[in-house]
């Protein structure tokens, strides 16, 4: 199982983004979002907020599901 950030990192690759551009690109449209690569070292540091992460996923066209687990 993959962690959020792993995750986010994938997506970026996928759509040819890095973390600093996406940093960036948040931040014109008036995201909360610091700077010097504050946005990975909160994923690093694991103190990235639920709504962040919303916000991330968002912004790059995904949406985080909660489901239970299959037995």
């Amino acid at each position: 199982m993959l962690n959020i950030y792993e995750e986010v990192r994938i997506i970026l690759l996928k759509k040819r983004l890095s973390m600093r551009k996406l940093a960036m690109q948040l931040r014109s449209l008036g995201y909360h979002i610091p700077k010097d690569g504050g946005l990975s070292n909160k994923f690093n540091s694991k103190t990235i907020r639920y709504d962040e992460v919303q916000n991330i996923l968002d912004y790059l066209g995904y949406e985080l599901i909660i489901r239970e687990k299959k037995n």
